[in-house]
């Protein structure tokens, strides 16, 4: 009996001059746990005179994690932070009570062909840490716990699970996984898990009950306990999940909070440009102008 509540399919997002696939939120799972946002960026091959070049833009009530399969993106932001993403690696921003970043090809990339492929995810922060002081916050690949477990290579990139914690700062109780198998393998690991949970497919597939599930899903668990499905050979999931917060979260371009009014002021704040600069960076991008009239 499968233990699939919801299956959520790649959506085809534009933001600003790169697609991604848009899978949280979406209408019918805003979010699961505390996990707010997930793109799916990539794979995408990016020729000699084509960059990533995200201008600054804000952030309010979250964190962000940023983790790339391939390439590389250079992270500016408004702490004063200069960091070369690699893949492997988190990036790990939170924007509490406002912060600005840019995400751009690196230097000595622009002028090459290159690859661009990860995830970029936002983690709601708990209502009374939702205006705390912003901060920044990388870890290396090497430095996040990794072990083999019953024929799988298993990566805690962010939280808590299997009795071991990520050294990424989170700020309430998830998890962020990543599962790889080489050879076909069940995996049962509902009893590491809490909270609500949901598992994307990256490559390969998966078997829950009598159906076979495919890249670019995230099926969403109707019970993390009963988290038990088995894995093609050569194949990589991300299963994350956690507690949920009791009050609704409110997405409105970059800005997430519990209060509508607070993004009603963030958006004010961001038309005035009064959150705070991006060093050498003085280029910024626009509130999209279908969003002004937000209630």
């Amino acid at each position: 009996m499968s233990n699939v509540q919801l299956i959520i399919e790649e959506r085809s997002a534009d933001i600003g001059n790169f697609m991604v696939g848009r899978l949280l939120p979406f209408r019918e799972k805003r979010t699961v746990g505390p996990f707010a946002f997930i793109d799916h960026m990539g794979p995408t091959c990016l020729k000699d005179y084509q960059n990533l070049d995200v201008a600054p833009h804000p952030h309010i009530g979250l964190s962000t994690l940023t983790y790339l399969f391939e390439g590389s993106i250079m992270h500016r932001d408004s702490l004063g932070t200069e960091v070369e993403i690699q893949p492997g690696a988190v990036n790990w921003m939170t924007a509490g009570k406002g912060i600005v970043h840019s995400e751009r090809t690196p230097e000595r990339l622009r002028t090459s062909d290159k690859m661009l492929h990860g995830l970029q995810i936002w983690v709601a922060l708990p209502k009374e840490l939702e205006e705390m002081e912003p901060n920044f916050t990388h870890v290396e690949k090497d430095d996040l716990p990794h072990w083999e477990q019953n024929g799988v290579s298993i990566k805690l990139i962010a939280g808590e699970a299997f009795g071991r914690k990520s050294p990424v700062p989170v700020y309430s109780p998830l998890y962020f996984l990543e599962i790889k198998s080489t050879s076909a393998q069940k995996v049962k690991i509902g009893e590491d898990l809490f909270g609500e949970s949901a598992l994307y497919i990256l490559e390969g597939s998966i078997t829950d009950g009598n159906n076979v599930f495919q890249p670019k899903q995230i099926l969403i668990a109707k019970d993390s306990k009963l988290c038990e499905f088995e894995m093609a050979e050569n194949t990589t999931v991300y299963i994350f999940g956690g507690e949920a917060f009791p009050e609704e979260r409110f997405i409105y371009w970059n800005f997430v909070s519990s209060r509508k009014e607070r993004i009603e002021q963030a958006k004010t704040d961001w038309e005035n440009q009064t959150f705070p600069k991006v060093p050498g960076e003085t280029e910024f991008v626009p509130l999209p102008p279908a969003l002004k009239n937000f209630k």
